[in-house]
């Protein structure tokens, strides 16, 4: 038999726990896959194939688009900002060729011009230092020009003041660009979770899946921030300081140019050792985080069955992995950096020994020579970055995969055109309780009451593995059907097909006539109620918890709603009646007190179909008693689904189905059922009449 899943997403539950109905398990993943889990299993997975790094990076880059205009701007804030820093270089060197010119001016004899003392060394056989002597301007015995170097220092000191803030304006700019760009696709993860098909969340662990909204996106951001202004500042320094290397010295520049195929080789190679590693690193981390979130959640089951050991162990092993694809990813990423470093030492050395030889020469000035080695010194960090940027982007793209990967899921079908619409907010449906706007929903101005038609309906989880075949019953409004049966007999299988959590293989179902798939499902579920045997509480007040299941009504009516399941007793024994506050567990209320407060919910919503699955389990038998009064009350007019396994707290339904293997066997109410001494009777026989036997 096919187990059932969870009868909906976002039910906190133990691992390894059922939810909502006894039979519920979750549905089998592939060994391996993503979503193998429970608090003991699930290690020792390989790290999934890397995506294309070459279109994952294009798509990721695609992210930006939107921000075109804005992107220009940076380009052309970065573009003004690197040809001011380019030309400062020029200027020092102009600084420096003015001290030097002074010095050596103010050893040489006044009276006497540069050609003329150009001309005495050569006839006295010193034309190494004629020569570099011609390279320079001289002024014999007039020292150095402190009004031109002053002017010198000053337009530096502008250039660099307005490249800096052109800079800073870029970043500023950028920064805005990203995380824009991060919000929208944030935006787009939660779009593209709320239209994913529950069978999505039965194979993925909670924690894995808020790594990649958390996790990933959060390095995707950072990896944008960075890579991105480094790529243009860098990219544009290396071309600016090519062009003035060139102008200074075509001799230089050759050496210079050495380093630009040594580069990107040796990151190319790096690169592409360390990818995978990257890939690994973040699938590990969601691997960890749900191992962590799941054995959090399940913590009291972990001590109680004495398992913190093997729990231990296996976030050792885990985490060696994490530390392992991490340590391995930074570690020949983190090489790029020294090799390029040493390659601009060898193209530095180069260029102080041929610019000195060029200076003596007269070739070059020594302020040529020293804004030529500042120039290298710029031509070599940029590429040295553009290398080092490797590591980032890889991390990135690695996030980047597993966010696609997420986006790329097949989503459930969409809601067909011109399907008929919610007359009020949908949601609590799968939380816990529906939420309707009133009494009466509407669809095209007919009430709805809540008549449901199965009509050979046929489903099943796995194609190979049929769980319902051609089942079909009719629920009348105001009607009160329970569904018994014994673990995997399909029950709650039946409420999902119902909320359209999973879509029917074959068959249809009808509400008041109205096929459900012509429907939208925010309209659907706007009109069902739902109360489940895992309690789902969210952190806030008590009023606001109560208030969940029909947003913006009055104090009056949340009042009455508390007062009629039984809230309100317990209510006033907290020291701040309904402002108590509640964390996302609950924890500061009892489980029985949990389940009063999600049956006030449905009972505020006041929905046309109610669905009880287990509803009263954890509440004591008194206060079940009570609870079912207030039910009854709720359920006049409406049709109402209750599933359970205590055949007590149904004796009084209108229509009792009898389930087995995905098939109704009997139905009728309870003094039928007992008087047919069929399936029903056994059940009712099990849980009252039989004698203890030895197992």
């Amino acid at each position: 038999m096919s187990p059932e899943p969870s009868s909906a997403p976002g039910t906190k539950a133990a691992p390894g726990t059922k939810t909502a109905d006894a039979d519920v398990v979750r549905i089998p993943r592939p060994a391996g896959g993503p979503g193998r889990g429970g608090p003991f299993g699930g290690m020792n997975i390989p790290a999934e194939k890397a995506m294309n790094f070459g279109t994952s990076a294009k798509r990721l880059l695609g992210t930006l688009r939107p921000e075109r205009a804005w992107l220009i701007l940076v380009l052309l804030m970065a573009v003004a900002g690197v040809v001011l820093q380019v030309i400062g270089p020029r200027l020092l060197g102009e600084g420096t060729n003015l001290i030097f010119s002074g010095v050596v001016s103010k050893e040489l004899p006044a009276g006497v011009t540069q050609e003329q003392l150009i001309a005495q060394l050569r006839a006295a056989g010193e034309n190494q230092k004629a020569d570099m002597l011609s390279a320079m301007t001289l002024t014999p015995g007039a020292g150095i020009d402190f009004a031109a170097l002053g002017s010198v220092l000053t337009w530096a000191l502008v250039l660099y003041v307005l490249a800096s803030a052109f800079m800073w304006g870029q970043a500023y700019v950028l920064n805005g660009v990203v995380q824009r760009t991060v919000f929208g696709l944030r935006q787009e993860i939660e779009a593209k979770i709320n239209r994913l098909p529950l069978k999505y969340f039965d194979s993925i662990q909670r924690g894995e899946l808020l790594s990649r909204v958390t996790n990933d996106v959060d390095n995707i951001s950072q990896s944008l921030q960075q890579s991105i202004s480094q790529a243009v500042t860098s990219v544009l320094s290396v071309v600016g300081v090519l062009v003035m290397m060139f102008i200074l010295s075509p001799t230089l520049a050759l050496i210079a140019l050495v380093t630009i195929p040594l580069t990107l080789g040796i990151t190319a190679l790096i690169a592409k050792r360390s990818q995978k590693l990257f890939v690994a690193q973040w699938k590990n981390t969601g691997q960890l985080n749900g191992q962590i979130e799941e054995t959090y959640t399940g913590h009291a089951l972990v001590k109680v069955f004495g398992r913190q050991r093997e729990v231990g162990e296996q976030f050792r092993q885990k985490n060696q992995e994490l530390y392992e694809a991490s340590f391995g990813a930074q570690f020949i990423s983190g090489l790029i950096m020294p090799a390029m470093t040493f390659i601009g030492n060898l193209v530095y050395v180069g260029i102080a020994v041929v610019g000195g030889l060029q200076v003596a020469s007269g070739a070059m000035q020594l302020g040529d020579v020293q804004a030529f080695i500042q120039y290298s010194r710029q031509f070599t960090q940029p590429l040295a970055q553009l290398g080092s940027m490797a590591n980032l982007l890889q991390s990135g793209v690695a996030s980047a995969e597993r966010v696609f990967e997420l986006l790329d899921t097949e989503e459930q079908s969409a809601d067909p055109d011109g399907s008929v619409a919610g007359a009020a907010v949908a949601g609590a449906g799968a939380l816990g309780a529906a939420a309707s706007a009133s009494e009466d929903a509407y669809d095209g101005g007919r009430a709805v009451r809540g008549r449901l038609e199965f009509e050979l309906v046929s489903f099943a989880y796995s194609p190979d593995k049929p769980l319902i075949s051609s089942l079909s019953l009719v629920a009348e409004p105001g009607q009160t059907v329970a569904i018994v049966g014994p673990t995997g007999a399909g029950k709650t299988t039946l409420v999902n097909l119902m909320m359209r959590f999973y879509e029917l293989d074959a068959g249809r179902i009808t509400l008041d006539g109205v096929d459900i798939t012509t429907m939208s499902r925010h309209g659907l579920r706007s009109r069902m109620g739902m109360v489940l045997q895992d309690t789902w509480l969210f952190g806030g007040t008590i009023r606001d918890n109560i208030a969940y299941g029909r947003p913006g009504a009055s104090e009056a009516e949340i009042l009455e709603a508390a007062q009629a399941t039984y809230v309100d007793r317990f209510v006033h024994s907290l020291p701040d009646g309904y402002e108590t506050v509640l964390d996302d567990e609950g924890s500061n209320v009892s489980a029985g007190e949990k389940q009063l407060l999600t049956i006030a919910r449905a009972f505020l919503a006041r929905p046309s179909v109610l669905i009880l699955d287990e509803a009263t389990s954890s509440v004591d038998t008194r206060t079940e008693v009570l609870v079912q009064k207030a039910m009854s009350a709720l359920r006049s007019d409406r049709t109402s689904f209750v599933i359970a396994h205590r055949l007590s707290t149904i004796r009084d339904a209108d229509l009792i189905l009898v389930m087995e293997a995905g098939q109704i066997v009997e139905q009728g109410n309870h003094a039928s059922l007992l008087a047919a001494g069929g399936a029903y009777a056994r059940l009712y026989e099990a849980q009252f009449a039989a004698p203890a036997a030895e197992v």
